[in-house]
């Protein structure tokens, strides 16, 4: 298993642009990836799921992914939040 955590910097937090985009990034690949954010930790799959989380501007956030391609998913990952310009 590998993970990260970023703070979200965006002053709209992750809404659902972004959001959808972080669930695209991963939707490819085999390894099951969540977000840990607020307490709670849903798939990061799901869209439904990220967005339940209410994550606002400065909430810390971790990713872990746990799977045959963990580290490529991480990447995309972390590839998604700078393009989005969603953290650090």
């Amino acid at each position: 298993m590998v993970e990260k955590t970023f703070t979200i910097t965006s002053e709209a937090g992750l809404h659902a642009r972004p959001a959808t985009a972080l669930v695209n990034a991963v939707n490819s690949f085999t390894a099951d990836v969540n977000l840990e954010a607020n307490g709670r930790t849903v798939n990061l799959k799901s869209i439904m799921g990220v967005m339940s989380l209410g994550i606002s501007k400065g909430t810390q956030v971790k990713i872990s992914a746990s799977g045959s391609d963990e580290e490529a998913a991480l990447e995309a990952v972390e590839r998604a939040i700078t393009t989005e310009g969603l953290g650090e």
